[in-house]
């Protein structure tokens, strides 16, 4: 078992939890609106209900899927972990830099991105983040609550031949 020297988890942002929880409070409250108010049920009406309340059923699933990012510093890799589908690892020999950054101006959002600059990101929030420029592929990009820790440590990591 490898030593893990830093582990973080970054949870989604408060604006986009605000965002979610509006999306879903109306998605409830026309619906039974719509149970409540109309005289009886036609099929037109159960399908409409149906569909949205599939809607919210995936947008639930996204929701729970990338509500945080897990950040874990082992041995000699960097791991970074968003949901059940994205994950970056990189060697800490493979890094050439290190340095904290804003998410905000480049990739227009959160979630996994592409930045206007070529740059690759798993971003929770518009806060601070963390900037990797491995020697191989695309710069990358992830949100932190501790950026300059990390980057202590990354920096730490790096040979001085590298």
């Amino acid at each position: 078992m490898e030593n893990v020297e830093y582990r973080e988890w970054v949870p989604m942002g408060v604006v986009v939890k605000g965002l979610v929880a509006m999306i879903l409070s109306i998605v409830v409250i026309v619906s039974f609106a719509v149970l409540l108010f109309n005289g009886k049920i036609l099929p037109e009406d159960f399908f409409g209900i149906a569909f949205s309340w599939a809607i919210l059923t995936f947008i639930l699933f996204v929701f729970w899927n990338y509500r945080g990012l897990q950040i874990e510093i082992s041995g000699e890799k960097l791991t970074v972990v968003y949901g059940l589908f994205n994950k970056q690892s990189f060697l800490l020999k493979e890094i050439i830099s290190c340095q904290t950054t804003r998410s905000l101006g480049r990739y227009l959002g959160i979630g996994v991105r592409y930045g206007i600059d070529g740059s690759f990101a798993y971003t929770t929030s518009f806060g601070p983040a963390v900037e990797v420029v491995p020697k191989a592929g695309r710069t990358f990009v992830f949100s932190s609550n501790n950026p300059d820790k990390i980057c202590g440590i990354i920096r730490n990591g790096i040979p001085p031949d590298s």
